[in-house]
This record gives structure tokens, sequence and C-alpha cells, in this order.
């Protein structure tokens, strides 16, 4: 506790200054470490206490401790290797290894897109349906990786290819991302670069996702040979895009993108063992209204008539909902997730249908199997119903389905709500038609909600 209190806030310094800093603490150690070598040696060869302590200059040290109490470079080192531990990684100068300190003298490296690793808590990746996913990057345009990045990446031209195989290990349960090399790379500085690879399994834009390879110096063709392991079942790899992303290791500034590649894995043929080259693309920044779908939701409905369950229950008309889970839930761009899911049956007049879940933090795949009931249903009220089901992060509305005939009318008057799309009508009259039995829907969490019953 009292190391955590020591710590000092140095947000007023830049990046650079902070890094300029931290080596010199880190040649500071350095030297420490050789006089301390030093030392050892003499003590194994001096035997006058007198002639040591001069020899030694331990007389120094001790005077200096009389003096100076404070610890202001191990506070300062501490304080800086704590931020950086929130904010990004620390990188060796040859390979790249998070949350590793190398011992070859240093520097901070920070390429733009790790801000996103801020701590978060790691996304639960036990648990996604087996289902095939609406989540894929064929559903919106821009880089998928951009909503969760920071800086500019427009610094370096893209140029070139990256040549990599994807295979998966049943026995395992491994997903095997072998990254082969690299070839017509732009130059970054000097003209050549020090790239290296980068690889997240999205929507998962944490630590925990992240990949990399080893840097290859000075060289715009880089053999990487290098495979690359994420331990995850072979169905929840349907709610997934693999993001390939190309960099040139810089010292001091920020590293320096130099294209990426996404493959969204919903329809990936299994099949394809061979290594393939992909032409990297720049990033192109990608504008959130223009998401279709943030996920998809998991869930079962079943009507249950008055009446039908013997002794005259249940006494009047009943909807069960089963929310069971959502699945690739698109997360915000900063920060853990807080999800929880809301239903009303519209019209509401009285305001007091709605119902919710618990929340479920730090998971895009948050799994809830709670059940709602509504009474007081007649049959021919699901004809003139909405059930609106929406998914949350803290107070911000992602999205969500809307379960109606989509007549856009509701007992007489045109309303807003009743504009459910093909998918979802299926669905309720799939639940209409067949009363007492349990309706088992997958669909996509749309963003285009107006939320009328607000």
């Amino acid at each position: 506790m009292e190391e955590e209190a020591a710590q000092l806030d140095l947000s007023h310094l830049t990046e650079v200054e902070q890094t300029m800093i931290l080596n010199v603490l880190l040649r500071d150690a350095e030297l420490r470490q050789r006089e301390e070598g030093r030392i050892s040696k003499l003590q194994q060869v001096e035997s006058d206490p007198v002639r040591l302590q001069s020899f030694s200059g331990s007389w120094f040290n001790e005077e200096r401790a009389k003096r100076y109490q404070s610890r202001g470079a191990d506070i300062v080192h501490a304080s800086i290797r704590r931020k950086k531990r929130g904010k990004g990684s620390v990188e060796g100068s040859e390979v790249v290894d998070d949350g590793v300190l190398q011992n070859t003298l240093p520097t901070l490296q920070v390429d733009s897109e790790d801000d996103i690793d801020s701590g978060s808590t790691e996304l639960d990746d036990t648990r996604f349906g087996s289902v095939n996913s609406l989540h894929s990057n064929h559903m919106m345009s821009g880089s998928l990786m951009s909503l969760y990045s920071v800086g500019d990446f427009g610094g370096v031209t893209v140029t070139g290819r990256i040549q990599f195989s994807l295979n998966y290990d049943p026995k395992r349960e491994e997903l095997h991302v072998r990254v082969c090399r690299c070839q017509d790379l732009a130059p970054a500085r000097n003209n050549r670069s020090d790239p290296y690879v980068k690889v997240y399994l999205l929507p998962d834009n944490t630590s925990r996702s992240k990949r990399k390879t080893s840097v290859k110096r000075k060289t715009l063709n880089p053999v990487y040979d290098e495979t690359l392991k994420y331990k995850v079942r072979k169905s929840e790899l349907q709610a997934r895009v693999l993001s390939v992303s190309v960099w040139h290791l810089e010292r001091v500034r920020r590293n320096l993108f130099l294209g990426e590649v996404e493959v969204g894995l919903t329809q990936w043929d299994w099949g394809r063992s061979q290594p393939t080259w992909y032409p990297l693309q720049p990033r192109v920044q990608m504008n959130p209204d223009a998401i279709i779908s943030r996920g998809t939701v998991l869930f079962s409905l079943k009507f249950v008539p008055a009446g039908s369950e013997g002794g005259g229950y249940p006494l009047t008309g009943e909807l069960h909902i089963w929310l069971r889970e959502v699945i690739g839930l698109l997360p915000p761009k900063r920060g853990v997730p807080n999800t929880y899911v809301k239903s009303v049956v519209l019209p509401d007049e009285s305001g007091v249908s709605g119902q919710q879940t618990r929340v479920v933090r730090g998971s895009v795949s948050p799994v809830f199997n709670h059940t709602m009931v509504y009474d007081g249903l007649q049959p021919s009220d699901l004809t003139q119903a909405c059930t609106e089901i929406t998914v949350w992060n803290s107070s911000n509305c992602l999205g969500g389905v809307r379960l109606s005939i989509g007549s856009g009318v509701s007992y007489g008057q045109t309303v807003c709500w009743m504009d459910s799309t093909e998918e979802e009508m299926s669905v309720w009259n799939t639940v209409i038609g067949n009363p007492n039995n349990w309706v088992d829907a997958v669909l996509p969490i749309r963003t285009n909600l107006q939320l009328c019953s607000e």
C-alpha cells in the first residue's frame, strides 16, 4: 500500500518526455548494477575495512543517504511503469512481448491502437452460441478496428501484401494464425522499415486478444513463419473478425501503421489450410452511425393462452421471453462493457411493463438466462402488440429487435414501433401460430431503432 500511495501524477508529461526520463532511469539502473558487481569483487580481495570503504565509495553513499531520504528516481520510475502498464505495452528492441521489460535497453513503444488496453476486464471467451451469427465485416464499410483506435494512420502510404493461413485444431480447441511473410512494405524511415505483425480477434479489443510477431529489422520483405494461437471454441469464431495489421517499430515516437487486413470468420472455409496472400489496406475510419448491427441476441419466446395448462391456469394469456445471451457484441470504444437487456410489450400506456436483466460486466458475449413474463394478453392482442427487446451498455442503448407483424398500425393508430424486419416478423408469426411451444430466435441487434417507448 505504501508503494501504491507513492506514485506520482505524471500526466502533464508527454509520451516523448516520459520515454526520455524512463531511458535515463534504465541506464542509471544498469550502471548501478555494474557498480554492485565491482564492489562485490573488491570485497573478495580487500580485507581492510577502511580501504574497502574508500575504494568502494560506500562512504559517499552513506553521506548521501543521511541528506536525501527520498527514493526520487525509484518513485518516478515506478510511476511511469505503472502508467504505461495501464495505457500500453513496454516492448523490447527485438521481440515485441506484452508486459515484459527486455534487458536490451528497451524503450517505451505505444502504437496508436494500444490505447484501448486501458486495464479492461477481459472478455468472456467461454460462451458464444453455436449459431450462424449475422455479425461480420460485410455488414459495414470501413475498418472494424478503427472503432477502437486513436491516432493518425495516414503517416505512411500503405503498400505491399501479407501472407498468412488460418487453421483450427479441434483437439486442443485452438485457432492457429500462421504469419508467413510480407512483401513490398512501405518504407517508414530512411527507405527502410522495422516491421512486426499484430493480430486481434475482434470484437475483443483488449490485451488478452492481442498477439504479436517478432520484429524484423531493416527490411521491406520480412519473413516471420510464426504461429499465433488462440484458445477458443470453433463455434465462437462465427461471431469474430480477425484483424491482422503490420507496424513499423519506433524507439521513441509512436509506431507507424503499415497496413491491415480484416477477415470475417462467419463463413470462413476451414478447409483452406494453405497460406494465402492478402493485399494490405489503409485503415478507413468507420462511421459508428453506419453500423447496421452491434451483435446478435439469442432468445426464446412462448405464448401461453388462458386456461391452456389445466385447472383454469393461467388466468390470462401469458407471453414468456427467455433471454439467453448476446454474442459478438460491439463494445464501447473505451472501458469495460456493462451490458443488460430490457424488454417491453407495446403499446405500454401505463409505462410499467418494462423489465430488465441483471448487468453483466466485462464481456462481449454476456450470458443472462433470464425469463420475463407478461400476462393479460389475448391471442388477438398479438397482432396489435410489439415486443421490443433492447441491449444497453450502462445508460446507452446499443440497439435491439422488435417483434410484431410489422403493419405500422396498432389498434387503429399509426405507430413508429410496428416496424419489424422480415426476420423479426417471421419469428413473431411463428410464435402466434404455435401457442404453448418455445420458439428459438437468433436476430441481429439492429441500431436503427427509434426508441418510441422512451
